[in-house]
């Protein structure tokens, strides 16, 4: 599991560049974004890269993916979302504050996941019973 910071100039394209995450990124949430102050995320990001940002971000959000950071990272340099977006992992020291902080931090507006929350469609074409179609981009009227 990763923990995700997103920093950007203002609330849609934080929006975008967790949507882009998941859509083309192919990262699953594990938690909906909180907002986190941007004072403390630029802050954490200057520690990280051991130098001074160029921008000052005016909103950020953080969150936990389901992949590790790794493979978190490999995928986020493929997608080049519109907003900053540093994968912190736990060898950082601002990394148990940032967690601490998403405890009490409330929701960001305007985040609605767009994945299927089942399995996917059904083909009903299979003879001998319904074989599941797992695809995660189609939603369906099946319940669970």
């Amino acid at each position: 599991m990763a923990l995700i910071l997103v920093r950007g100039e203002n609330n849609s394209k934080l929006l975008s560049a967790i949507a882009d995450m998941e859509r083309h990124g192919n990262l699953n949430l594990e938690t909906k974004p909180r907002v986190i102050d941007a004072k403390f995320a630029d802050s954490l990001v200057e520690s990280i890269l051991n130098s001074t940002l160029r921008t000052k971000s005016n909103v950020a959000t953080a969150f936990f993916v389901k992949e590790d950071p790794t493979l978190s990272i490999m995928q986020i340099k493929k997608i080049h979302p519109p907003a900053h977006v540093v994968v912190v992992s736990d060898e950082y020291d601002g990394y148990g504050k940032l967690e601490s902080m998403l405890d009490d931090a409330k929701l960001f507006p305007g985040y609605h996941s767009h994945k299927a929350k089942n399995e996917g469609m059904i083909d009903y074409k299979i003879q001998g019973g319904n074989k599941p179609i797992k695809n995660e981009k189609l939603n369906s009227y099946l319940k669970k």
